[in-house]
């Protein structure tokens, strides 16, 4: 058997201690994995976990299973170099052959993001023989969260786990007996789902207290989402009818979750919904806005990150939460025409993400909207937005006074020359995080212009610009006290002496500088 390897190029998608984001790598050919290495470019060490697919995503027919299995693991780590590294972890062996992989990434121990530039798979054609010590493990369970690992408790067995048809008969709970109802609730809210599934298997009294809808109120579901399914929905459904915030991010592709298991979900436990996270779940269609506009009168804070296979003509039915406060549409497909009903009917919304929308036809049209409509938005999300001007800058500046937090990066018809971005500073006096990332006209000027009137700044990042000098830095430094972060990586007027030379005077800022040479 010869070894041979492949190499995929990362696309990363951006979406709780545990994994924040995660990677999701195709290979051409199917191997045995005996090795994985990752290319980290910048900042390494935030690749916390490495899990290989049955499924071949190549494949004309869709399997019968679906099987996740984790290569390797590790907490969140600090890496005090910042140099480039190939890593190369430990990796378990796997009774399966994989061209799927997915890396997850924590970066909350980093200075700043990180960058992995490529993942490298070797392995075998053939099945291997399996190590005494591999050949030992569970290779059917897949490991959750640190004390999570191990757990043969699978989502598909919530029910068994919470019967308490099988618990035997006891004369009474000892000291339980004599504790207050709240204080076991309160003692029991502090363990996870799946310890939550053991205990319930101890005694009566503890089944009926790990049956308590009380203790669904803020459910995660996130950490399950390889074994997530319509099956583990049905099971919690009754647990959950007051269950008030609510992650289902990452859940359900690859058919593990259907439009109408989810449907029957929502049908019972979406009325006191206030908090619904579906970043990545690509399982969604129309008939899923639908049912949550329906089912969900309460609904203030919506997350539909990167589901980018929601058709154009779902997002109408957001205008229908009238009392959202924070909505998320980060990479999906929604239309102009949507967006501004939307705007229309929330004018609730104080915390908006429209980054990477790319179906919007007129972003000044929609800033317009936004300044006319949206009067106590706090945080807006307008990366790579493709056509805004001056103009919907303008609108928008003259309408939201109370914006604390504004991207506009890579947003390359925004040019300084026009006033946008000190007319941005006069009327926002509020900023405290301005992302101004790859916009090479950003200068001096403007510059000068936040440090005289947005003196709460906490955050700036000017990547790439060529016409900002130390000088305005300076007095951008000594007039907001509150900065931490400024990034000025790639900004050709700002050597590393500069930045030495301003770190010094201000040690408690925070100064990014990367070049290029």
């Amino acid at each position: 058997m010869n070894a041979n390897f492949c190499i995929s190029s990362v696309y990363l998608v951006t979406i709780l201690s545990g994994s924040q984001d995660y990677v999701e790598l195709t290979f051409e050919q199917q191997v045995y994995p005996t090795a994985v290495h990752v290319l980290e470019t910048y900042h390494p060490g935030a690749v916390i976990r490495i899990l290989a697919c049955s499924a071949n995503p190549y494949s004309p027919s869709p399997p019968a299973e679906v099987r996740w299995e984790i290569l390797w693991s590790e907490r969140p780590t600090k890496v005090n170099a910042s140099q480039a590294r190939q890593f190369k972890p430990c990796i378990k062996q796997i009774n399966f052959p994989t061209n799927l992989l997915r890396l997850e990434v924590n970066s909350s121990l980093l200075d700043y993001y990180t960058e992995l530039d490529a993942v490298v798979l070797h392995g075998m054609e053939d099945k291997p023989g399996l190590s005494p010590k591999t050949s030992s493990m569970d290779m059917n369970g897949l490991e959750n969260d640190d004390d999570e690992e191990n757990d043969d408790c699978g989502m598909d067995t919530l029910n068994k786990k919470f019967s308490s048809a099988a618990l035997r008969e006891w004369p009474n709970n000892g000291y339980f007996d004599k504790l207050p109802y709240e204080l076991i609730q309160l003692i029991l809210n502090h363990l996870t789902l799946p310890d939550l599934c053991r205990l319930a298997q101890t005694c009566k009294l503890l089944n009926q207290h790990c049956c308590d809808p009380l203790q669904y109120i803020h459910l995660n579901l996130q950490p399950y989402w390889a074994k997530l399914s319509d099956t583990s929905l049905e099971f919690l459904q009754p647990r959950c009818t007051l269950v008030q915030w609510l992650n289902l991010s990452w859940t359900g592709n690859r058919g593990f979750i259907s439009v109408s298991g989810f449907s029957r979900f929502l049908k019972v436990c979406g009325f006191e919904l206030v908090r619904l996270e579906l970043s990545c779940s690509h399982f969604l269609n129309e008939t899923c806005l639908e049912v949550i506009s329906e089912m969900c009168p309460n609904l203030q804070d919506l997350n539909l990150s990167s589901c980018d296979k929601l058709p154009p003509q779902a997002f109408n039915h957001v205008a229908k939460l009238c009392s959202l406060k924070r909505l998320v549409l980060y990479r999906t497909k929604v239309e102009q025409t949507a967006l501004l009903s939307i705007l229309n009917f929330c004018s609730e919304l104080q915390h908006l993400s429209l980054g990477s929308c790319v179906m919007i036809e007129d972003y000044d049209v929609i800033a317009s909207m936004i300044g006319a409509k949206c009067k106590k938005l706090r945080t807006l999300d307008l990366w790579r937005c493709k056509n805004i001007t001056e103009n919907g800058i303008a609108e928008l500046a003259s309408g939201c006074h109370l914006l604390e937090e504004l991207d506009l990066g890579w947003c390359s018809t925004l040019q300084s020359s026009t006033g946008c971005f000190a007319r941005l500073a006069h009327q926002l006096p509020n900023l405290r995080k301005l992302f101004l990332t790859a916009n090479r006209s950003v200068c001096d000027t403007d510059i000068e212009e936040l440090a005289g009137n947005c003196t709460r700044l906490q955050q700036l990042d000017i990547l790439g610009t060529r016409m900002v000098g130390p000088a305005s830095l300076r007095k951008l430094l000594g007039s907001c006290k509150d900065l931490s972060l400024l990034d000025v990586s790639f900004c050709s007027q700002v050597d590393n002496r500069a930045v030495l030379e301003l770190n010094a005077s201000f040690p408690n800022v925070f100064i990014k500088k990367s070049f290029t040479q």
